[in-house]
């Protein structure tokens, strides 16, 4: 019998009154202590409403499922709700994708290594073997995947076999340089994570930061969103930027842009494991 609970709840519904109230009524009669709470609505008057709520059961009797059950019977049917909650017991798994460049992978690494990064990283895949020797220096499975034009939709159902026997709960491309295709998008639809310098559309391709030095740009940035059928325009979680001058070469911007990135998918990726998210349409509601 699950006897200690601490979950946390995301709640998307129409706004009105007595939510905050019944999901409230509701952990108090189960005997829970609420531990941290979120809020917000588009509109007072026929807007939506999204919430978080952090929540510790301690020696009910109740399990998981019995709760869930029951708030739906009482609370998210009755206020038309689109819920879930996810519980701290449950280590995320966290599968990687990379092609060469390293940044953002060692960022994850040392973040998972040093314990700041609390999940679990069953495998990191690579169209690549650049990244192997490093990979498996932090114990990590590395599984070399190389795509090509003939090559890439079984390459792709591939990885989703990996993806899926590694029983990983969201999958993060730490600059994979390939399209994913609406058949490998479909089936993890909201659990991939991706970055990406905010340069996009205007200086694409393969040299964008020698591109935007040329133009002169005055700012660079980067940002983390994820992953749709419309390439680089899926919900964006979280964003940055540096000021530039022409004081700064293109090494420069290379340079500023990494850390940048490095910063903006942490930060992405914590909210994402921290159940800090609710994607609405386009755009994403993060607490």
């Amino acid at each position: 019998m699950q006897s200690d609970i601490t979950g946390r709840l995301l709640i998307c519904c129409p706004d009105r009154p007595g939510i905050v109230a019944g999901v409230s009524q509701f952990l108090y009669t189960c005997g829970a202590n609420i531990l941290d709470a979120s809020q917000h609505s588009t509109d007072p008057k026929e807007g939506v409403f999204f919430m978080r709520m952090e929540f510790h059961l301690e020696n009910t009797g109740i399990t998981s499922e019995q709760l869930e059950k029951q708030f739906q019977e009482k609370v998210g049917g009755p206020l038309q709700m689109d819920w879930h909650i996810d519980y701290t017991s449950h280590r995320k798994q966290m599968a990687i994708m990379v092609s060469r460049y390293d940044h953002c992978l060692m960022e994850l690494l040392w973040r998972w290594r040093s314990g700041e990064l609390p999940v679990d990283i069953p495998l990191v895949i690579s169209n690549h073997e650049d990244l192997r020797e490093l990979t498996e220096d932090f114990g990590i499975p590395f599984h070399y995947l190389p795509v090509t034009p003939a090559t890439k939709a079984e390459k792709e159902q591939e990885a989703i076999r990996l993806i899926q026997e590694a029983k990983a709960d969201f999958t993060v491309l730490a600059r994979y340089m390939q399209i994913l295709s609406p058949d490998f998008v479909s089936v993890f639809p909201g659990k991939i994570i991706n970055i990406h310098h905010s340069f996009l559309p205007a200086f694409a391709g393969a040299n964008p930061y020698k591109n935007a030095y040329t133009r002169g740009v005055k700012l660079i940035g980067a940002t983390a969103h994820y992953v749709t059928n419309d390439l680089d325009e899926g919900p964006i979680i979280d964003q940055d930027v540096a000021r530039v001058s022409h004081r700064h070469d293109v090494s420069d911007l290379v340079a500023l842009g990494r850390d940048i990135e490095r910063q903006v998918l942490t930060r992405a990726v914590v909210a994402h494991v921290e159940d800090r998210i609710i994607i609405h349409g386009n755009k994403t509601i993060v607490f």
